[in-house]
């Protein structure tokens, strides 16, 4: 496998809130059946995503939050072959 990622970066000028909804919309565009499976007949084994602020120059992931409010540094996934988690970086 190549060393290429393809990288993606959607500018969101919205509370974090509405931020978390429409990352919510992207993901759920990334998880149509028929793109799954192209991905997987090319060898894609998942779909690695975070959501991040401007102003945190740490690589965290405003999706995943403790219950004090702290935010997590894992990425979240989608797994080419099966359901929605999240990985250590």
């Amino acid at each position: 496998m190549s060393g290429f990622r393809l990288h993606i970066d959607i500018p969101m000028s919205l509370s974090e809130a509405d931020a978390v909804a429409l990352t919510d919309v992207v993901v759920g565009c990334l998880t149509d059946t028929s793109l799954l499976a192209e991905l997987q007949s090319r060898g894609v084994p998942q779909i690695n995503y975070r959501l991040g602020h401007d102003t945190d120059r740490q690589r965290s992931n405003y999706l995943h939050k403790t219950p004090a409010g702290h935010v997590s540094n894992k990425k979240s996934v989608v797994r080419v072959g099966g359901a929605e988690g999240e990985e250590s970086v």
